[in-house]
């Protein structure tokens, strides 16, 4: 029997069952930079028992500012080795996979049929990667949480949920948006986004590796923080609660000028002479 008295502040909070859900699930996570290491973290430290972590990069003195496994001494070293390390010191009874790879649409195929995942985290912040893992695992029906732009921020408190076509002030999600259109794709992807205007004047060019073209300026804190709601919105859906999900204003004034022609309409019909 695995001792699992390192979990019981957990086990006070979401009781036995809610501990046996967390220990039998299978949680996907695509990315292990500044969101993904924390989210990775976050989802390990909660107890769920299998984990298969994804990325082909190695660190870089640039991530020592936001991100989990950067370093001094690990600058050069693989992501993913050394999150599996940290993981598996947290719970050496952990069932972890490791995937030191980029992906490629073939790839994303690949992961996504060697096991049967109960929740998959995207934290990936480049496009292209994103999409195809976006649109080929909601096509094979998995939950999803897809974080979005971290960069340019300061405000942790205007991160929010809501559903990917619902999110709003943020280019990322918007860039997301748009791409996913073209596979028909429209609704029922959570994403963890922030409604604080971006820091344009932040942005930099980059030599475009790893699809990326451009990045923006980043505290310590916000991936983090990107992280950890990430990380909320699967632990508390594999406990069986509801999350709720923020609505674009726009859409919230739709709905009120809806409700009120709707009101409007019922009355009228009511007062018509029989």
């Amino acid at each position: 029997m695995p001792d699992l008295t390192w979990l019981s502040r957990t086990k006070l909070l979401v009781g036995d069952d809610g501990l046996s859900k967390l220990q039998n699930a299978h949680v996907l996570v695509v990315g292990l930079g500044g969101v993904g290491s924390f989210a990775a973290e976050f989802v390990a430290r909660a107890g769920v028992g299998h984990m298969t972590i994804v990325d082909g990069d190695v660190v870089d003195p640039s991530n020592r500012n936001r991100q989990l496994p950067a370093l001094a001494s690990t600058h050069g070293q693989s992501k993913a080795a050394l999150m599996a390390e940290r993981l598996l010191d947290i719970n050496p009874e952990l069932n972890l996979t490791v995937v030191r790879e980029f992906l490629t649409p073939e790839k994303v195929t690949e992961i996504l049929e060697s096991s049967q995942f109960d929740y998959v985290m995207d934290c990936i912040d480049s496009v292209m990667p994103k999409i195809t893992l976006l649109n080929t695992a909601f096509e094979k029906g998995y939950r999803l949480v897809s974080s979005m732009g971290a960069g340019g921020k300061y405000d942790p408190t205007q991160i929010k949920v809501a559903d990917l076509f619902d999110t709003y002030e943020c280019l990322f999600a918007q860039y997301v948006r748009k791409r996913l259109k073209r596979y028909g794709n429209r609704t029922g992807i959570k994403a963890v986004f922030s409604t604080e205007p971006v820091q344009r004047d932040s942005l930099m060019l980059t030599d475009g590796s790893n699809f990326k073209r451009s990045a923006y300026g980043t505290i310590s804190y916000i991936p983090a923080a990107f992280g950890g709601v990430c990380a909320s919105v699967v632990i508390r859906e594999l406990l069986g609660q509801n999350v709720v999900l923020n609505k674009s204003p726009a859409k919230e004034k739709q709905a009120k000028r809806d409700k009120k022609t709707l009101k409007t309409a019922t009355n009228a019909s009511n007062k018509r002479p029989i």
